[in-house]
């Protein structure tokens, strides 16, 4: 029989401390009428039976901290008894999807040393995800909440003002002045320590938000939070720097993240693929791309837990350059580390994304089209720039410029600040060759759709720019004389020779694919119509005709079965659409698959593309 638990105590004025699983803290409406309070975890849901000890008469929200299981394993408590769960962005499918990684998680030859498999056993619905550095009404409280990352990388401390103090419900990120509850969680991949390198960010970021009661997960209440933290940064940094073989100044991310390039061009050196800010002079900021800010390294994974956007280096930007508005985003493509952190801008600072008209149209679907590195959600342009056309920002004329190679979907821009023209290329190529030294590393990827001349075509656009300064996506930019655009061209040749004489079709694309279908990944019920549109590329250097035959699963119809259509030759796109209907009665099933069989003038191909239904209940 569950009982009451032996020690609850009223830790501050309205904040009660339930001793569970994990410390749970139940916080009261201080607002009048029915006596009611939010939950700040909720372990194995003890909370629920100390209601009536406590006289509140029910929880109104619970609000995590993290997804750990004894943070959590009593949620299946809350939602039989109807309490909205709110969980950190970062982890939300680590609540609503648990049964994905349970499913998907790997095994054997593991070296991802995450602590995930210390998620709930089962998925619960939840109600949403908190809205991180704002303030927000649950249930008559006010809570601010701050990412905090370290424990894991999701984890968020809660803050709220109550009895004349600023109190940090802080989840796992301290246990004790000094102290952490585990070492082991805040390993996130073999031999690295970005968990806590991330936990000395955190600390220090915690700390500038001035709490004078941390609340932990586990741990007692501690009042002098300013020195509890400061002394867990810097035996946290002592960890940090054992492991490596020469010390690492992160206070000096936090202190200084930007490096000036011109007085009003400025890198942020912390982040995992570089950002530029352009300052206006008035306040008002342009950054171009802005994805993993104030990184520590990668940690093992690609879910969405693995993976942290937030705006650490924000703050400096302010300090420093005097910005008081982060106006604009472009983005050079649609790679997740370049693009991660723009919903979370337009969110919290009002930003507008402006995006490259071919690259919103990948961001604003994400998995219509098959291309690695997308983003999880959509991030839907606020302003589409024409490729070739010009806007204007504060003074400063940006012009776009299609820019394949890197990805067929990217973009440079070019504008002009402090007297240089600049070029930003985004991942295009490194920027670190030296002519007659060294060669130029061109960043081809061939799934992002890259095709043989696309080199060619770049160094002729450097030609027609004629840049003073190129800036890249993950090396310091370079100053440009004419022998670096030489050797460009040169090196564009060179590659679509070397693909010419490797390749066995004159019109082969270099990526391999000669059909895609289009949405490649979708949801459907039983009995739904769904509309797709299949592209096909021919390999031969002469036009042709294309046979296109859809293949579906077992029971679910196409229209038409198949279809003939022109193909251009030397890799030139034609297509068609076609509708199917997923069988009715269809039971649920995963990534249901479908292909596109293709032939050009009878020249067998197979089945070249493919794309994966789920077939839903609701």
């Amino acid at each position: 029989m569950t009982t009451v638990p032996a020690l609850s105590e009223e830790v501050t004025p309205g904040v009660h401390l339930v001793r569970d699983t994990c410390n749970v803290y139940l916080v009261e409406n201080s607002g009048s009428g029915e006596r009611t309070a939010i939950a700040i975890d909720f372990g194995s849901g003890l909370a629920l039976d100390a209601l009536a000890e406590l006289g509140i008469a029910r929880i109104t929200h619970v609000l995590m901290t993290h997804h750990h299981r004894d943070q959590g394993q009593g949620l299946p408590r809350a939602v039989a008894a109807g309490i909205p769960i709110h969980v950190p962005p970062v982890e939300q499918d680590l609540f609503a999807a648990v049964d994905e990684m349970w499913a998907m998680r790997a095994l054997a030859n593991d070296y991802n040393l995450r602590q995930d498999r210390f998620s709930i056993l089962d998925r619960v619905p939840i109600a949403g995800t908190v809205p991180e550095y704002r303030e927000h009404d649950f249930g008559g409280v006010a809570v601010t909440t701050i990412p905090t990352p370290g424990h894991t990388m999701g984890s968020v401390t809660y803050l709220l003002d109550r009895g004349g103090r600023r109190i940090a419900f802080s989840g796992d990120l301290i246990y004790a002045p000094g102290k952490v509850w585990s070492l082991a969680a805040t390993q996130w991949s073999y031999t690295e320590n970005e968990g806590p390198a991330m936990s000395v960010l955190s600390c220090l970021l915690l700390a500038a938000e001035e709490p004078q009661l941390l609340l932990p997960s586990h741990g007692e209440p501690m009042t002098d939070a300013s020195n509890a933290l400061a002394l867990l940064g810097r035996r946290m940094q002592a960890y940090v720097d054992s492991r490596r073989p020469s010390p690492w100044d992160l206070s000096e991310m936090l202190d200084d993240p930007f490096v000036s390039i011109t007085e009003h061009l400025l890198l942020n050196w912390t982040a995992n693929s570089c950002s530029y800010v352009l300052l206006s002079g008035t306040g008002e900021a342009l950054l171009i791309d802005y994805g993993y800010d104030m990184s520590t390294g990668w940690p093992a994974g690609t879910d969405r837990a693995s993976r942290r956007p937030w705006l650490a280096s924000l703050p400096a930007l302010r300090r420093r350059y005097g910005v008081t508005r982060i106006e604009v985003a472009l983005g050079t493509h649609y790679h997740d580390d370049h693009v991660a952190g723009f919903n979370l801008l337009r969110e919290v600072e009002g930003t507008e994304i402006w995006l490259p008209e071919h690259v919103a149209d990948i961001m604003a679907a994400p998995l219509r089209t098959d291309l690695p590195c997308q983003w999880f959600d959509p991030i839907p342009a606020d302003r589409r720039l024409e490729l070739g056309g010009t806007v204007e920002w504060r003074g400063i004329r940006i012009t776009t410029h299609d820019l394949p190679g890197h990805t067929r979907f990217a973009a440079a821009f070019e504008f002009e600040v402090d007297g240089v023209r600049v070029l930003a290329t985004g991942d295009q190529q490194t920027g670190l060759g030296v002519p007659g030294v060294e060669r130029e590393i061109l960043n081809y990827q061939y799934r992002n759709r890259f095709r043989r001349d696309d080199y060619i075509d770049s160094a002729a656009l450097y030609r027609r720019v004629a840049p003073g300064l190129m800036i890249s996506g993950h090396w310091r930019g370079r100053w440009v004389d004419d022998a670096y655009l030489t050797m460009l061209e040169d090196e564009g040749r060179e590659l679509a020779e070397l693909h010419s004489a490797l390749l066995p079709l004159d019109g082969a694309s270099p990526d391999g694919g000669m059909a895609t279908l289009e949405p490649f990944f979708t949801q459907l019920r039983a009995g739904q119509r769904a509309r797709f549109t299949v592209r096909v590329r021919s390999p031969l250097a002469e036009a042709s005709v294309a046979c296109v035959s859809l293949v579906v699963p077992d029971g679910w119809a196409a229209d038409p079965a198949e279809r003939l259509l022109s193909a251009p030759g030397g890799g030139g796109e034609s297509w068609i659409t076609c509708t199917f209907d997923v069988v009715a009665g269809a039971r649920p099933a995963r990534r249901q698959r479908l292909a596109a069989d293709v032939s050009f003038d009878d020249r067998l191909f197979g089945q070249q593309a493919e794309a994966l239904v789920d077939v839903v209940t609701e």
